[in-house]
C-alpha cells in the first residue's frame, strides 16, 4: 500500500532524514518507534505534504507523493494525526467529526462514536474541554471521518495515562482490520510493539532496525535502548 524508498527530509537547510526505507500493507499496524528527535513526526509531515521530499520518494497505491498538495495527499487516502492532536478547541465533538468527514461528504459518525464510546455522551461538549485521553479519541476519529486507506497517528500516547493509552492502542488493530492500515508513532515502545505486525526504529534520521513487531521486543538493542531491560 504505502512504499517509502530512500527518502530524504528536513526543514530548510537542515536534514532530519536520510534514505529512509519503510513499507506498509492492507490491513497492517506497522510502528515507527524511537527517541524524541528521530525524526518520527518529520517523516509523517513529509508523507502527508506538510514539508517537501527532498531526496527519494514514497508511493500510495503506485501513486508517488513526492510534490502533491496535502489536499490531494488526503485525495489518494491517507490521513494524519498530527502531535497535540490539533482538534478545533471551541467547537463540539459532533462538529469536530463531521469536519473530518468533509471532503467526502460523510456526516455519518455512528461508526467512530461505536469505536470509541465514551465519544457517544460528549457529542455536545466543547473539544477543548475534555481531557487529554478524550480529545485523542476524537482526533483519531476525526480522521477516520474522511474513510482513509491509512490512517498515520503521531505520538497516541503523549501526556496520557497508561490505563488511556492501552484503551485507545486496543482500537488500532479493529480499524486495520477494517480496511484502514495504521503507521503509529510513538515514545511508548512497548505500547507501540504489542499490537502492531511490523516495525521500525528510527534514531537520528536513520532506519536502524526493521521486522515483525515480535522480533523487536525480543532485540536485545531494543529491550537496551528503549525498554529499559537488560
Amino acid at each position: 500500500m504505502l512504499e517509502v524508498a530512500g527518502l530524504s527530509a528536513g526543514y530548510g537547510p537542515v536534514q532530519v532524514l536520510w534514505d529512509v526505507d519503510l513499507s506498509i500493507g492492507q490491513n497492517q499496524v506497522v510502528a515507527l518507534v524511537g527517541s524524541n528527535g528521530a525524526g518520527k513526526s518529520t517523516l509523517l509531515r513529509a508523507l502527508s505534504g506538510m514539508i517537501p521530499i527532498s531526496a527519494g520518494d514514497a508511493a500510495f497505491r503506485g501513486q508517488k507523493l513526492g510534490g502533491r498538495s496535502i489536499e490531494q495527499i488526503v485525495d489518494l487516502g491517507i490521513a494524519h494525526v498530527p502531535e497535540g492532536r490539533r482538534l478545533f478547541p471551541g467547537l463540539s465533538v459532533r462538529d469536530n467529526l463531521r469536519l473530518g468527514g468533509w471532503r467526502v461528504n460523510n456526516h455519518d459518525i455512528s461508526g467512530v462514536v461505536e469505536l470509541f464510546p465514551p465519544l457517544g455522551s460528549r457529542l455536545n461538549q466543547v473539544a477543548g474541554s475534555m481531557s487529554g485521553g478524550e480529545q485523542q479519541m476524537v482526533a483519531i476519529a476525526r480522521g477516520l471521518m474522511g474513510r482513509p486507506d491509512l490512517i498515520m497517528i503521531d505520538e497516541l500516547s503523549l501526556g496520557l495515562a497508561p490505563r488511556i493509552v492501552d484503551e485507545i492502542i486496543e482500537r488500532l488493530p479493529e480499524i486495520a482490520a477494517s480496511g484502514t492500515s495504521v503507521l503509529l508513532v510513538d515514545q511508548d515502545v512497548d505500547a507501540a510493539l504489542s499490537i502492531a505486525e511490523r516495525a521500525y526504529v528510527l534514531e537520528t534520521g536513520h532506519i536502524v532496525l526493521s521486522g515483525s513487531a515480535s522480533e523487536l521486543l525480543a532485540d536485545r538493542r531494543v529491550r537496551e535502548s528503549y525498554l529499559g531491560i537488560a
